[in-house]
């Protein structure tokens, strides 16, 4: 390994341990001392700039990016390129050889063969050349997310700043609408709130205080993050970590580090590429071999040694199939403008079949498998759980309305417009995503009035925000009447400890054993659902007590808070996306796994597993014990398990492998980025071709290593969409199955593509084994092979890009990577030496035919081909009639059109076998009108090449007669019949010779 790799292996392995963070541990004035700074002072401009220079700017390392030249060099020798290139240098070594020799008579279809080859690689390289500035693009997207400018305390002084001179010790004031601009910890907050969703995959905005509440650093309260957004009031932070320090920098180096993987189908053509030339060079070497000793019985060998080396390079160049190129990467383009039809939108073109040939789906949840939205989903009122979705239709009673009102009032969230006629889920707002979610479902529940005329009758006098510590948050209202309500809602448990009464039915009662009962079974399982579920309780205050000039004070509430009536539950949750579970259910009959991998909490995480169909058994393993013995004890009654990430944090490798191997359904919660990487390591060391989904930050380095990652269009960030394969343009995973689909059917099409192509060698190669060998003059020129190859065979081969899928399709397990090739023995068995063979003798029979009824039988021909060859020579046919060298050439003409309509007649018949591989042709049908096409297409330019003035005089080729061609349509009919027959005989005996041999 060379020093520069293994520093990146080392880097690599630095990053994807977790991050440790103590700062948000330690007393704040111990912080300070140790930073050397204080929140009323900051740092001052010397020391700020001495910290500059030992720490660097505060912002994200580019990665060292090859130069695009460079990039195009490489693409153009990548996988099926290196084959085209050594046949097109094989030609022009062929063509210069030849022209020395024969300096008078050049003949130039090498050399256009050479130029031509290399055409087609230039053309396909330069069509997919953008596909390689991924890795680039993900660190643009990372620059993206550092704010331009940030407000800090230096020298005593607020000050605005350029965000990249920021340094560690630094104070920082974060207000609304704000990026964070590094790592901070929190020393004031008011009101404060961040979204890090974009870290840990939870759409719900967080409050942040400066308590230090857990010692996992993405838990705890008091710190925030590089990247993420204030979404509501203001904070004072100092500085802990800067640039490619901060988790985000971490996670950027960590994503452009990681190498991705080389796509199955890359993989898949370097194999055929292997077969093709193992092929070629093993034809080449044996009549090399054939050549060399038929030059040296004949005593000819000293003078005519460098024929045989022409030969053998011939061989190789005719091997080459020139069509294959340009026809895989048409049919790859055609299936992508297909999947970006269904809303799949595929940025590498190789990733199209990547998804067909997956057998792991690790995918977020947030977003991709939910909503990306909070609903209302229960309510408890009057001692029952009701169903959102019925609520309105059950009978409405005082303690029902209360609950609404309570729920409308409480809250900050609000409609940025009043425009009441659009529908709610259309309209803009404001606010916490859960008070949102409670806004919305109460608005609709209070028509014909609606949240903002309820909020004027009641108008807000003052209120107490949400506080961590105590988990509740009170609103004080006027009411029409002028009486003070005093409204709270928070934490259930919070709640009801301060209520000594409840509202059921309209009747106020005391809580006793029995409502505290009720309340416990509908919180549990309202909580065991995944639900967040908040407690909800008023008080109409004394107007006597609390007249209507009463100040209240809410930072030493002169207002009681004790002794409330509890009105009951309402619970929330990001459900799932409608036709989510269905999808998962496709992906699991055909034998792909699908794998959460979430940030959120494991009781929410499993939650959502189990409605999507993730999780099927009723008992699932929580790991808590990290022995193995113990997991061993539970491998056969337990097939689902729900992993936290601190305690894949502790997990050797043999005891992840282990789950990966062992767990069918399994629910990965609350993981980091490295781990979401770690993950995805597991699963490809296990031998799975692993998608990934997601569509935040912390996604992006598991997006990089998948096998295929799938990045979200409409919630997804920059990073995470520069980062994937492909892209979900509506974010919903149900769209993946069309893309698992799509890529199977790309795969089997190839395949038919690949097969079909391959059976022409045969009998293009056949022409010149037997003009060296047997010394008959060509029975088929190069022209008339590139007419085929760059064709007449390039529509058809294309067209099995719109085949339909055949009906198994998702039902088989995923392909074997190892074993289900693209290209494999069987299949060159069968296009090479069943169709190609008889396409050859087709050929050559009317080939024979031809020479025979102009007086050259047969056995006439053999050894003839260089007395043909010389232009001063009269050749005499079995009537002694004298064939100058244009006639003789004419001739050889339309032989070399019979040969070439000969092999495409009988490709009609292989474009038709190559449909379906096990069905019959019946059965599979003819509804792939672009095939239907391809033939009539096929059919007139053939006679265009033959048949036209001028253009079969370039080509080399002459006009038929009708007599001629009806022996080709008889083969053609032979072929299609027996091929019917092998069939049938695969299906009967799916075990038996004739499958082992001849399924492809």
């Amino acid at each position: 390994m060379s020093e520069k790799k293994k520093k990146r292996e080392e880097n690599l392995d630095e990053l994807k341990k977790e991050i440790t963070i103590t700062e948000h541990e330690v007393p704040i004035e111990e912080l300070y001392k140790s930073l050397d700074t204080n929140p009323e002072k900051g740092l001052d401009e010397q020391e700020a700039s001495r910290r500059l220079v030992e720490y660097g700017p505060n912002q994200l390392t580019p990665p060292k990016n090859k130069p695009l030249w460079f990039k195009f060099i490489i693409s153009l020798f990548e996988g099926f390129n290196i084959l085209m290139w050594i046949g097109s240098v094989a030609c022009f070594i062929n063509f210069i050889i030849v022209a020395k020799r024969t300096a008078e008579t050049v003949d130039y279809d090498t050399m256009w063969l050479g130029i031509i080859l290399a055409a087609v690689v230039l053309i396909t390289s330069i069509f997919t050349f953008y596909q390689e500035r991924k890795s680039q693009h993900v660190m643009e997207s990372f620059k993206k997310m550092i704010p331009p400018k940030v407000t800090v305390v230096r020298s005593q002084k607020m000050q605005q700043i350029d965000a990249v001179d920021l340094v560690i010790g630094d104070i920082v004031y974060l207000v609304f609408g704000d990026k964070v601009p590094a790592d901070v910890r929190v020393i004031e907050a008011n009101g404060f709130k961040v979204d890090n969703s974009s870290l840990t995959g939870e759409n719900v905005a967080v409050r942040r205080t400066p308590e230090f509440t857990h010692k996992n650093p993405l838990e705890t309260s008091n710190l925030v993050f590089f990247g993420t957004s204030v979404v509501e009031g203001n904070a004072l932070g100092i500085v802990i970590l800067t640039g490619d320090n901060t988790v985000m920098g971490r996670i950027a180096g960590l994503t452009s580090l990681v190498e991705t993987n080389q796509t199955p189908i890359a993989k898949e053509i370097k194999h055929f590429i292997k077969m093709i030339g193992t092929v070629a060079i093993s034809l080449g070497l044996l009549f090399l071999a054939i050549s060399l000793y038929t030059k040296y019985k004949s005593g000819t060998l000293g003078e005519e040694w460098i024929d045989c080396i022409v030969f053998f390079i011939g061989i190789i160049v005719a091997n080459v199939p020139e069509g294959i190129l340009p026809t895989i990467t048409v049919c790859l383009t055609l299936t992508a403008k297909r999947m970006s039809k269904k809303n799949c939108l595929v940025k590498n073109l190789e990733a199209v079949e990547t998804l067909g040939s997956t057998s792991t789906i690790c995918s977020d949840k947030t977003g991709t498998l939910t909503q990306n939205r909070m609903t209302v989903a229960h309510l408890w009122v009057n001692g029952k759980i009701f169903d959102s979705e019925v609520i309105s239709e059950q009978p409405r009673n005082d303690s029902t309305e209360r609950l609404l009102r309570c729920a409308a009032l409480c809250s900050r969230a609000k409609f940025k417009n009043e425009d009441w006629n659009t529908p709610d889920s259309k309209r803009e707002t404001i606010g916490d995503a859960s008070e949102v979610a409670i806004m919305k479902f109460v608005n609709k529940q209070l028509q014909p009035v609606n949240v903002h005329e309820l909020r004027e009758r009641c108008r807000k006098i003052n209120e107490i925000p949400f506080n961590s510590n105590e988990k509740y948050s009170v609103t004080i209202h006027r009411k029409e009447n002028g009486q003070f309500l005093l409204l709270m809602k928070g934490a259930p448990e919070r709640i009801l400890h301060r209520c000594s009464t409840i509202s059921i039915d309209g009747q106020t009662a005391r809580i006793n054993e029995l409502v505290k009962d009720g309340y416990n079974v509908a919180y549990e399982y309202l909580g065991g659902r995944g639900e967040r579920v908040l407690g909800f309780c008023e008080m109409e205050l004394d107007p006597v007590k609390f007249p209507p000039n009463f100040k209240f004070d809410t930072d030493e509430p002169n207002f009681p808070l004790e002794n409330l009536c509890f009105l009951g539950l309402i619970s929330m949750i990001d459900p799932p996306r409608p036709g989510v579970p269905e999808a998962v259910r496709l992906c699991q009959s055909a034998g792909i796994q699908v794998v959460m991998v979430t940030g959120d909490h494991p009781i929410t995480a499993k939650a959502i597993a189990r409605q999507v169909n993730i999780i099927g058994q009723p008992k699932v393993v929580h790991l808590i014990s990290l022995e193995t013995d113990e997991l061993n004890l539970k491998q056969n009654e337990i097939k689902a398990i729900v992993v936290h990430g601190e305690w894949l944090n502790k997990l050797e490798e043999s005891e992840l492998d282990f789950i990966v191997h062992h767990y069918d359904q399994v629910v990965f919660a609350r993981t980091s980025p490295a781990q979401k990487l770690k993950i995805v390591e597991a699963y490809q060391r296990a031998g799975r071709i692993v998608a990934v989904t997601g569509d935040g930050v912390n996604d992006a380095p598991a997006l990089r290593k998948a096998d295929i990652g799938i990045a979200m269009g409409i919630t997804g960030t920059e990073v995470s969409k520069q980062a994937a394969d492909m892209v979900l343009l509506d974010d919903n995973f149900a769209s993946i199955v069309t893309g698992v689909e799509e890529g199977r059917l790309i795969f089997d099409n190839l395949k038919k593509s690949i097969a079909y192509t391959l059976t022409s060698n045969i009998p293009e190669l056949a022409p010149f084994l037997t003009y060296i060998t047997l010394g008959i003059p060509l029975p088929m020129s190069i022209r008339a092979i590139l007419c085929i190859d760059l064709g007449t065979d390039i529509l058809p081969a294309i067209s099995f890009a719109y085949e339909p899928a055949e009906s198994d399709i998702m039902d088989r397990p995923p392909r074997n990577p190892k074993r289900d090739r693209l290209v494999n023995w069987r299949l060159l068995f069968y296009s090479y030496l069943l169709i190609g063979v008889f396409q050859a003798i087709v050929g050559f029979s009317l080939y024979f035919w031809i020479m025979a009824e102009h007086g050259f039988p047969s056995y006439t021909l053999l050894n003839l081909k260089d007395v043909w060859e010389k232009r001063d020579l009269l050749v005499p046919d079995k009537y002694n009639r004298y064939w100058n060298y244009q006639d003789r050439m004419n001739l050889l003409g339309v032989c070399h059109g019979a040969f070439f309509y000969a092999i495409v007649c009988v490709q009609w018949a292989d474009l038709l076998i190559s449909k379906t591989r096990m069905n019959s042709i019946v059965t599979q049908g003819l509804e792939n009108n672009v095939l239907n096409i391809s033939l009539l297409f096929t059919t007139l330019l053939s006679t265009f090449f033959l048949f036209t003035p001028g253009v079969n005089s370039i080509l080399k080729v002459g006009p038929i007669k009708l007599r001629w061609a009806m022996l080709p349509v008889l083969g053609m009919w032979q072929v299609f019949a027996f091929d019917e027959i092998r069939r049938a005989v695969i299906r009967k005996y799916p075990d038996g010779v004739v499958f082992h041999t001849t399924y492809y």
